[in-house]
């Protein structure tokens, strides 16, 4: 019983960063799962049907904006991933986590190991579903949350620092899906606060 666990989300100036829990009957249920971002939006979302149709449990987690802001994205993107391995409905026995550093694993009501792969999305098939689970959360999420924010744009960038979005956050300001301390918008509220 192994859990597969990524985020979305890192990297954006706006919106919360979502991740994943994904535990898998066996490696090859799925064929085409791997990193979600070499994968077309079209793709992404077919996989993640057959993945929420066919994984043994998978759960999802969110930290937002403020939380990022209070805690710094690192230590946000460990909380999703805690809230995410919450939410699965099994109790693995082992976790494996996209990237070089696992979040904090006491305290999850379970004793389990941890291991952290480097590209884990591309080579473990638990990892590359939590990958494609999280971004078409996260993408959903900023599609939708256009429609209350649409002079930004959110529904083509989806928070990430395109020129685009640049240029959109220094016409109209920050808004509260913002993240405040990341640097690009610290930058721009430092401007609006000026006399």
């Amino acid at each position: 019983m192994i859990a597969g666990v990524d985020e979305a989300g890192r990297g954006p100036l706006a919106g919360p960063v979502v991740a994943a829990a994904v535990v898998l009957p066996s490696p090859n249920v799925i064929r085409g799962i791997g990193d979600s971002k070499t994968l077309s939006p079209l793709m992404r979302l077919e996989l993640a049907a057959e993945i929420r149709a066919r994984a043994l449990a998978y759960g999802v987690g969110w930290a937002d904006p403020s939380e990022i802001d209070a805690l710094n994205i690192l230590q946000a993107t460990f909380l999703a991933m805690r809230r995410a391995i919450l939410a699965l409905s099994v109790t693995p026995s082992q976790v494996l986590v996209d990237g070089n550093r696992l979040p904090l694993l006491s305290g999850l009501g379970a004793q389990f190991s941890g291991r952290a792969i480097v590209r884990g999305d591309a080579s473990v098939a638990c990892i590359g579903a939590a990958s494609i689970l999280a971004k078409t959360e996260r993408d959903a999420f900023m599609e939708q949350i256009h429609t209350v924010y649409p002079s930004y744009g959110f529904s083509d960038h989806k928070g990430y620092p395109t020129p685009s979005h640049r240029r959109l956050l220094i016409h109209h300001g920050a808004c509260p899906l913002h993240r405040r301390s990341f640097a690009p918008v610290g930058e721009v509220l430092s401007l609006q606060s000026a006399p």
